[in-house]
């Protein structure tokens, strides 16, 4: 019997896209503004922890509420390394994410999955780092999203 092995098939996991995130600082204490494309952090922290890596510095721990996300991972795997994600339904706001680095704690506002592009527009102003096919005009609030390059990333 002969056995052929196939090493052009590929085993890795398709690259997840790029996150939807501002890094400006926005009003009540906000370092910045993210807008997931799904209610599924163990496919939605690792594209925001390489998206706010390059400015805040590598992530090592996360905090959610447990309001809004169906599942949560007690770890997620960021670039090769395991970090912790903790919850708290009182302590943490339902509408913010905290990202801890080197750089220190960082809130930012979670624009829900299901928002539509004009109005998440709105939310995360003109430093959004969206991807070009996700950019939109709303005429009405005269905003657009637009792409801007953070360090060390290639839009």
């Amino acid at each position: 019997m002969t056995v052929t092995i196939d090493r052009t098939a590929s085993t890795g996991r398709a690259p997840s896209p790029r996150a939807r995130v501002s890094l400006t600082a926005a009003p009540g204490s906000l370092d910045g503004v993210w807008w997931p494309r799904s209610r599924a952090l163990t496919r939605e922290l690792p594209p925001l922890a390489d998206a706010v890596g390059g400015a805040w510095g590598r992530v090592t721990g996360i905090t959610v509420s447990p309001a809004h996300w169906p599942v949560i991972p007690r770890w997620v795997s960021l670039a090769g390394r395991t970090v912790r994600v903790d919850w708290s339904a009182e302590g943490q706001d339902p509408h913010r994410l905290t990202l801890v680095s080197a750089g220190g704690r960082r809130d930012m506002l979670v624009i829900p999955p299901e928002t539509g592009a004009a109005a998440a527009a709105q939310l995360m102003g003109p430093a959004a780092v969206v991807p070009h096919r996700e950019r939109v005009q709303d005429p009405s609030a005269e905003t657009c999203l637009t792409v801007h390059n953070l360090p060390g990333q290639n839009i």
